[in-house]
């Protein structure tokens, strides 16, 4: 509840001549009236009849402020002023997650702007996890109207959350034994929305926090882990290890450092990928046994190992990494290749190619068991004595136009209805289309939820631009809607916005997006 909330009018004074602001403090009544979603000093009608001359200390406090800022001689202009944030109130809860709450109030004036920004701030506080058997915010607040008459009777009833309600932020409550519920208005704020979710209730509306702890925020960790940051201080380390190998065992693919986030690594063969913890013993598939797929705890972070139906296996962990990783693959056919990938500070690259070079790809050493015996090679031909080069055949689809430059990037994010990262997984030619089998990674701007697996269409057998499988872009795509409402299509234009992805074009997208007219 605020201390105090003031009027300011601007009157003139006919036999004094100069203007002068006279202060008039509300009513009780009007104080309760002027309480809402405007957390400015509103002003009153410029016909207010002045007030008494008489001012307190903090009254003649005010007027002074007033008077340095705008001037004896002329009226407020411009947008208001807010006073200092105040401080940090106490956590809504004692443990599991909570909130706190601050707030700060706007000064302005007749024929001048409200402030801009927010008149509260809400953060999550850090807390200890509840302990077992402790009874959930939710359910205390259904509790309190348990034995009381409700709904206009005498009948009381015993009342527990009902999370089926629109409105997960209302204090929705299920009469225990009866099939029907009741709404008791809003949550406390601070109320978690649903059980097994992020989110907590503020003023009726479900708010996750951001990075910096404050609820409400879209700021986000960049790839460097930095809140807010824009990828400057990592670097990316992408490559794809494609040694074929002379003898079936474990081979080393590579060194995973020390601060390593966001790894990923995937490959489609038989072979299997091993991982070997700073300890030297084995996270997965190690002694040669092929482990489950699944979460498995190691340098401090968790890795997800998964192996699907087909060839397909993947190695993720978002980090960072507290102590070194070494990834091995266990060869049991010919290595098609592994893509594999992680971020690391800009610091660590250096040693991180001296170690890389010291542990890697010169020291593989020879397995004493074999997987799987290999056929026997045939006698090689004779060569011929005068060997001719082939003729590469030629591309039946041709060279697609360049479409580089900051204009390109800029007109197509701005008109696109998504712009997202993808990786392309699969290609399909239809008629005169052609479908891509696409990952979303990571979504800039949306109209519409998407999902993880979405299909782009591009026009004719040849389209440009053309998209590599296996490799990651960013793509600013149409969304189309045939108008029977049977075909609803992701669309790639001619000549559209489709770069590889690098942390260059992931700066220069993200900059693209503050130029779009609003």
């Amino acid at each position: 509840m605020r201390s105090g909330v003031c009027d300011w009018t601007a009157a003139r004074d006919k036999n004094r001549g100069p203007e002068r602001l006279n202060y008039c403090p509300k009513s009780h009544s009007q104080l309760g009236q002027s309480w809402g979603s405007d957390p400015g000093l509103l002003a009153p009608p410029l016909q207010r009849p002045p007030c008494s001359p008489t001012l307190r200390p903090l009254q003649n406090l005010l007027l002074l402020w007033t008077l340095l800022n705008c001037g004896l001689g002329g009226s407020a202009q411009g947008p208001g002023e807010w006073t200092p944030w105040g401080s940090w109130s106490r956590c809504s809860s004692s443990c599991g997650r909570g909130l706190s709450v601050r707030s700060r109030r706007c000064f302005w004036f007749p024929g001048g702007e409200p402030c801009w920004g927010d008149s509260h701030e809400y953060r999550l506080c850090p807390l200890p996890d509840c302990p077992l058997g402790a009874i959930p915010f939710r359910d205390l607040q259904c509790a309190l109207y348990n034995g009381h008459p409700v709904l206009g009777t005498q009948k009381t009833y015993q009342w527990v959350p009902f999370y089926g309600a629109p409105n997960q932020c209302d204090l929705n409550c299920l009469a225990e034994g009866h099939a029907f519920y009741h709404s008791f208005g809003r949550v406390l704020d601070g109320t978690p929305c649903s059980p097994g979710t992020q989110g907590l209730c503020v003023a009726g509306r479900c708010l996750s926090a951001g990075c910096d702890g404050l609820l409400g925020s879209d700021a986000r960790e960049d790839h460097c882990g930095r809140c807010g940051g824009t990828n400057e201080s990592c670097l990316l380390v992408q490559r794809v290890f494609r040694d074929a190998g002379a003898f079936a065992g474990y081979w080393n693919v590579t060194l995973i450092p020390e601060g390593a986030r966001h790894i990923r690594v995937a490959h489609r063969s038989r072979n299997h990928l091993a991982l070997i913890g700073g300890d030297g013993r084995y996270v997965l598939n190690g002694n040669w046994a092929v482990s489950p797929p699944g979460t498995y705890e190691a340098a401090g972070t968790r890795v997800v190992y998964t192996r699907a139906a087909g060839p397909e296996e993947t190695l993720s962990a978002a980090g960072p990494t507290s102590q070194d990783l070494l990834l091995q693959v266990l060869l049991q056919e010919p290595n098609p290749g592994i893509a594999f990938e992680f971020w690391l500070p800009r610091e660590r690259y250096g040693p991180f190619q001296a170690q890389a070079q010291a542990v890697g790809w010169s020291l593989r050493q020879q397995q004493p068991r074999e997987v799987e015996p290999q056929a026997p090679e045939l006698p090689a031909a004779p060569a011929p004595s005068a060997p001719r080069t082939p003729t590469p055949a030629p591309d039946p689809c041709g060279r697609c136009p360049d479409t580089r430059g900051r204009a390109h990037r800029l007109l197509y994010y701005c008109q696109g209805d998504f712009v997202f990262r993808a990786r392309v997984l699969s290609r399909l030619h239809q008629a005169q289309e052609t479908r891509y089998e696409v990952q979303v990674q990571l979504i800039y701007k949306n109209r519409s939820p998407l999902r993880a697996l979405e299909y782009v269409w591009a026009l004719g057998r040849c389209p440009c631009p053309r998209l590599d499988l296996h490799r990651e872009y960013l793509l600013a795509v149409q969304r189309l809607i045939s108008p029977d409402g049977t075909q609803d299509r992701l669309l790639l234009p001619h000549t559209g916005y489709a770069r590889a992805w690098s942390p260059a074009e992931d700066s220069r997208v993200r900059l693209a997006a503050r130029h779009c007219p609003v």
